[in-house]
């Protein structure tokens, strides 16, 4: 029995107790499925829910009589083996444990489907991150929203939502002026100009340039720009996009803002929030009136000179993705952006959106890695390619996975190359590593999980202690999946991942899948291999949401 499937018997309960007219509730104060969760002291039940309590106010009862009440109908659930009052009013259920084992079965049954939901099925996202500028590498900057952001994009895709990944391409404006300016003085052996990009990376892109275009170096300054800008920019964002994928990172659309320049979609926001009452002039600018709506000043949208300014930009994008028929707009920024919620807050809100609905501002804190080098190729800066090369993808990414976005984080890479259970992605990797070890002994002494045409599984078997335990974190992963999503915090599954793994050592180490020498094959070795699977399952569907891989062997 699933944490879930128990949630929604005693929802069923209640509403039984209403009908039968044991309980004065409206309909609408049972909720559809009940929360239920694990009790500090396992000796006080497999799980426990505080129902009661809640309800018994509505009810005009106390939360003693109401769990009384519910104690009785839910003893007489099959599969539910005991029902304890405990406290003000707590009920703490145990289930048999057939009722328990079956979920090994449910699992291998469900393969990868097993955790997913549709919590937030109907949900239309879209969901901004990375979004460097295109005038360098991928550094370490930008590598805790890569790994953080398709992480959440994973879990929310887990919970029924349909999630569009986004990386907005700020390939308008002076920068790229700068960056094109870089790439000819090398191009022609000079320093790059003062405030330009240093990095030999932009020598390689001359040399890129160049290879697309042998007679770039003949043609004046005027004319090559911006045949520079432009190939040097594509070969940049090629760059971008071959690091993102070496570190698992997929996005669905790359979206250019210089086309909304040149689509005139920046004439057409300011328009359109005019429209709505909330644009202005003064001073010969063009301002955006975000006071009305919490920010601590306006903003300039067009100025005296009649540039737009990367404001208006923002605002024409929050148009464009409200225009792509995204209900929800998710943006994850760097930790110097605090002063970008209010703003972007605003322009939702003045775009007749509701800032506390359509639109979700996600602030992540900065990252360091101990004993990192700069990179020679990049400059000044710790780039993301070389952190792969040094650690790892997998390592990098469960470790950024592993933590709250808000939290400063310093990785150690000796701890992360290390090969013990001191490392937490070793740790749960090895686990996995070792199901499937496990698996292939059990083949090789002809233990199968079907045996003459029939399926070899008897769940009431699966009583050792260590069973029970390792099947009650099985069974909690589908919620913790839902709570991730619901919270954006893919560090909820990675760490769930590390208890079901400790829990799967402790039951290898005490319960045997393949019999020993000579011994029969027997259904409990069959039944343990559903287990076992069941764990490989669940530990792969984990990783896979963290974008960590689940190896066979290690």
């Amino acid at each position: 029995m699933t944490p879930e499937e128990l949630s929604l018997a005693i929802s069923a309960c209640l509403q039984d107790a209403v009908a039968a007219g044991e309980i004065a509730l409206a309909a609408t104060d049972i909720p559809e499925a009940v929360r239920v969760e694990r009790p500090k002291n396992r000796d006080h039940g497999d799980w426990a829910t505080n129902i009661a309590l809640q309800l018994a106010k509505p009810a005009g009862t106390n939360p003693r009589q109401l769990a009384g009440l519910l104690s009785e109908r839910l003893a007489g659930i099959a599969g539910v083996a005991a029902v304890d009052i405990a406290g003000p009013g707590f009920l703490n259920i145990t289930v048999d444990a057939a009722a328990a084992g079956a979920l090994a079965k449910a699992i291998v049954e469900a393969g990868s489907g097993y955790g997913t939901n549709t919590a937030l099925a109907g949900r239309t996202v879209n969901m901004e991150f990375v979004s460097a500028n295109p005038t360098g590498p991928l550094h370490i900057g930008h590598t805790r929203w890569a790994a953080l952001g398709d992480s959440i994009a994973r879990v929310l895709r887990a919970s029924g939502a349909d999630v569009t990944a986004e990386y907005y391409i700020n390939d308008a404006g002076s920068q790229m002026d700068v960056f094109a300016n870089s790439v000819l003085s090398r191009l022609h052996g000079r320093d790059v100009p003062e405030g330009g990009y240093p990095g030999e990376y932009i020598a390689d892109l001359g040399h890129e340039v160049l290879a697309e275009h042998p007679a770039i170096r003949e043609l004046t300054d005027v004319a090559a720009l911006p045949v520079i800008r432009a190939s040097a920019y594509q070969a940049q964002l090629k760059d971008i996009q071959q690091t993102l994928a070496e570190f698992g990172v997929a996005f669905d659309v790359y979206f250019s803002e210089q086309e909304l320049h040149d689509a005139g979609a920046i004439a057409s926001a300011v328009a359109r929030l005019r429209e709505q009452g909330h644009v202005y002039d003064d001073g010969g600018a063009v301002w955006l009136r975000t006071t009305d709506f919490g920010d601590d000043k306006d903003r300039v949208m067009i100025r005296a000179n009649g540039e737009p300014t990367y404001f208006a930009a923002d605002a024409a994008y929050y148009l464009s993705k409200k225009d792509r028929g995204f209900t929800e707009k998710i943006y994850l920024l760097g930790a110097d952006h605090h002063g970008y919620i209010n703003r972007l807050k605003a322009i939702a809100a003045a775009a007749g959106d509701d800032p506390e609905v359509n639109i979700e501002v996600l602030i992540g804190q900065l990252v360091s890695v101990n004993g990192a080098k700069l990179s020679k190729r990049a400059g000044n800066i710790i780039e993301l390619k070389d952190l792969i090369s040094w650690l790892g993808k997998d390592a990098v990414r469960y470790s950024l996975a592993r933590f709250p976005a808000d939290s400063p984080l310093t990785l150690d890479p000796e701890l992360l190359k290390k090969h013990s259970n001191e490392n937490p992605v070793f740790y749960v990797q090895y686990a996995h590593a070792r199901s499937r070890g496990a698996a292939r002994n059990a083949a090789a002494a002809g233990v199968e999980r079907s045996v003459d045409g029939r399926e070899a599984f008897d769940a009431a078997l699966l009583d050792h202690a260590t069973e029970n335990e390792l099947l009650s974190h099985l069974g909690s992963y589908p919620s913790i999946v839902a709570k991730a999503a619901e919270l954006r915090e893919p560090h909820r599954v990675a760490r769930h991942l590390e208890v079901i793994a400790g829990a799967y050592h402790r039951w290898y180490d005490a319960c045997r899948v393949a019999p020993l020498g000579e011994e029969d094959v027997t259904d409990l070795n069959r039944t343990r291999l559903w287990l076992n699977d069941a764990t490989s399952q669940v530990l792969a569907n984990g990783l896979d949401l963290l974008g960590v891989s689940a190896p066979e062997r290690m």
